[in-house]
């Protein structure tokens, strides 16, 4: 059966990047596959990705020999139990705000005794060229399970929900942190109050010994990052890419006064 092996490096403390897929396109994913991230996450989220489609990436990643993982809508066992059935290497749970909230989604996730997942599919196994038996004999030791820390509730509750056995690591979103962060007036937090708070998640899980990390837009940001001592970390998105480059290409050619007159024909 095929080793986690980002699962494997984030336990010996080094830092893993990968990005995020928002396209649900399969072709693009088997490129993205082939680019050299070490994990490539699916985003069922924010993005109208169905099961099928889902299922179809997590298998063109795991053929590429990359390490698919999913974002799930919510936290709860329907979730959870479908994208691992489906071949996900691991998930990334949003809006984990509370110890309960961060044991259901540990327990979904593990086999019994250790969780209360359910036993069935086969997809999983395939993706990680194992038998139903060596599957379900080894799967625990190798899902990957990242809880999301995306509110000031959450960064109150860190240090209980990241001493959880279970929890491999943590992953801000900063703009939802952001977000969540905004007073009664709907007024965001200054760049200064939002990297404090980025700083307490750093801080707890440095102090309980479980790697955090977070969403940033460039090479620069992360490597930035990493120095700080995060782990975890996606750089943009194939669709943030993808209209970076366009935009660019546009930019550089001069375009957009053309683009009325394009628009006629």
């Amino acid at each position: 059966m095929r080793k986690n092996p980002v699962k494997a490096a984030l336990k010996a403390g080094l830092p893993q990047v990968g990005t995020w897929l928002s396209l649900g396109n399969l072709f693009a994913t088997r490129v993205m596959s082939r680019m050299g991230f070490a994990w490539l996450t699916v985003d069922l989220e924010h993005s109208p990705i169905d099961w099928s489609e889902a299922g179809a990436l997590f298998g063109a990643i795991a053929d590429a020999g990359g390490i698919p993982l999913a974002r799930v809508p919510r936290g709860d066992h329907d979730h959870i139990k479908r994208v691992l059935d489906a071949g996900a290497f691991g998930i990334i749970v949003p809006m984990v705000n509370t110890v309960e909230e961060a044991k259901i989604a540990i327990a979904a996730a593990k086999y019994p005794p250790a969780g209360n997942r359910s036993v069935g599919g086969g997809l999983h196994s395939m993706n990680f060229d194992a038998t139903a038996g060596e599957y379900f004999k080894h799967a625990n030791d190798e899902i990957l399970v990242i809880l999301q820390t995306e509110s000031p509730e959450g960064v109150e509750n860190a240090e209980a929900i990241y001493s959880l056995p279970g929890v491999d690591a943590i992953f801000v979103g900063p703009n939802d942190l952001s977000a969540q962060m905004r007073g009664p007036d709907g007024v965001d937090p200054t760049p200064d109050q939002l990297e404090a708070m980025l700083q307490r998640v750093l801080a707890t899980g440095k102090k309980v010994g479980t790697p955090v990390g977070l969403h940033c837009m460039n090479e620069e940001a992360v490597k930035k990052r990493i120095a700080e001592g995060w782990q975890f970390l996606a750089c943009g998105s194939e669709l943030r890419m993808m209209t970076q480059g366009a935009q660019s290409i546009v930019q550089g050619l001069n375009l957009k006064k053309h683009v009325g007159d394009v628009a006629r024909y």
